[in-house]
């Protein structure tokens, strides 16, 4: 190792020989970016694009239970609730850039992904061209029960993966192992944790990455996103929300327990939110990612100022009562013009995510 390159108390930067070593490191905090981590990542992938002799990056979380659990959100509900939307919207841009800038890296991204990824976890990790699962992984885009919706670049991602799986993780926010991971393309390696740092040696030697990071290691068994494929493509290809429900209860009627679980936990979900996150799925195929990622920065704007998203994070994480008090209440009371408008242009000058 040739030394750190920068450090801080909640993000360092290593060179390694050809590497580049991101390490998340604030591990009480599930390693959830704060907008000084976001602004200091940003700054090093430049720097590691103009130097010639890094050659490919490689992304970890310390503390062992999680990769990333997303950004700051604890931040910026103080800082809406004080009514400094200058500070929560400078905080969604610059996760938004990261997010863009990582997409279009010049060079390999590696993310070593140990415990739990989501939010703005899976924004620096699922864009990269690599994504080790070890047997902690755990992914979730869970936004939907807080009053936000699938957001860093999840509108172009995940109406790409296989059938119709990208709507039912928008919808449900549901939790994937690594073997379901590595089924959809969430992942695209595995190996046990134990072996990341041997991984890291390897990139360091500057080698094809795919071979640095290939182990031979058992792949993990599949879990329900495979063996419910029929269902799933099925339920999660109605048009809206109502529907996929509706579908869910005929399964469930006839005995599915994965249908009757999964239509429940969509009830307890935000109704704009899911409402929002089904016209997500709707338009994200047609999108380039800097046109999805600029729609997801006009629709966090928007909530911003509404109240859903602070009921949702009070519920969840400040008052942990688990008891939102959503507005509307039912998915019949949500104004559906209301959420088509809100994926419309800002009338000012918008940010660029190119």
């Amino acid at each position: 190792m040739s030394g750190a390159e920068a450090a801080n108390d909640e993000i360092r930067f290593e060179r390694r020989g050809a590497l580049g070593l991101v390490t998340l490191d604030r591990p009480k905090a599930l390693n959830a970016l704060s907008l000084g981590m976001i602004d200091a990542l940003h700054a090093q992938l430049d720097a590691w694009a103009a130097d010639a002799g890094v050659t490919r990056v490689a992304i970890r979380g310390a503390g062992g239970r999680a990769f990333c659990a997303g950004g700051d959100i604890r931040h910026i509900y103080a800082c809406g609730k004080a009514g400094r939307f200058d500070d929560v919207f400078a905080f969604w841009q610059a996760e938004y850039r990261l997010v863009a800038r990582m997409q279009r890296y010049e060079k390999p991204v590696v993310a070593l992904i140990e415990g739990v990824v989501m939010g703005g976890g899976v924004g620096i990790s699922l864009h990269g061209a690599h994504r080790v699962a070890c047997e902690r992984y755990v992914f979730a885009m869970p936004e939907v029960g807080i009053g936000l919706f699938p957001d860093v670049g999840m509108t172009y991602a995940l109406p790409r993966l296989p059938g119709r799986v990208g709507t039912y993780l928008a919808l449900t926010g549901g939790r994937v192992g690594p073997g379901d991971a590595l089924a959809i393309g969430l992942a695209t390696a595995y190996a046990p944790a134990q072996g990341f740092e041997a991984i890291l040696d390897r990139l360091s030697d500057g080698g094809p990455v795919a071979d640095a990071i290939g182990t031979g290691a058992p792949l993990p068994p599949t879990g329900p996103l495979v063996a419910e494929r029929i269902l799933i493509d099925d339920a999660f290809a109605a048009d809206d929300v109502a529907d996929i429900l509706g579908r869910l209860d005929v399964a469930a009627s006839a005995g599915s327990t994965f249908a009757a679980e999964t239509a429940a936990l969509i009830r307890t979900r935000c109704p704009t939110s899911l409402c929002i996150a089904r016209e997500q799925m709707t338009r994200g195929p047609a999108l380039d990612f800097p046109a999805a990622v600029l729609t997801e920065y006009r629709l966090v704007t928007r909530l911003m100022h509404g109240h859903d998203f602070f009921e949702g994070v009070r519920a969840a994480l400040i008052d942990k009562d688990g008891r939102p008090d959503w507005r509307p209440a039912t998915l019949e009371a949500v104004d559906r013009d209301a959420v088509r408008a809100a994926f419309g242009p800002a009338e000012g000058p918008e940010p660029r995510f190119s």
